[in-house]
């Protein structure tokens, strides 16, 4: 049986610690249900909400000033919008938030119905 060795066990207890904090911000959002909860703010002067849509795929409706943004959620429970889809955030709410970061005070435009 191999031996532990201080660089071992810092390097476990930092992943650990890690996986934990991120655990806890993704859920901090979550009712009991595993849904994230509604939303409703004004964030660097944007109106951002969020709310559940039902259905057995738990789907979840952002709009930003009005105008909906879509969201998806990713296997590993994160979320990205399609503003910002290569940075995966662990709640709905913030990404809402990176999307108008992103947008840097453009409009959303809405995307068309196929």
């Amino acid at each position: 049986m191999p031996e532990l060795t201080r660089r071992t066990a810092l390097t476990t207890a930092a992943a650990l610690t890690a996986g934990a904090v991120a655990s806890r911000r993704a859920s901090a959002e979550e009712h009991h249900h595993g849904s994230p909860e509604v939303f409703a703010e004004v964030y660097q002067g944007r109106r951002i909400q969020g709310r559940s849509t039902g259905g057995h795929h738990g789907g979840y409706r952002v709009t930003v000033d009005g105008v909906e943004l879509h969201v998806m959620r990713n296997a590993d429970g994160t979320w990205i919008s399609v503003v910002s889809h290569y940075d995966p955030v662990p709640t709905p709410r913030a990404a809402a938030r990176a999307a108008v970061d992103e947008l840097q005070g453009a409009r959303l435009l809405p995307l068309p119905a196929n």
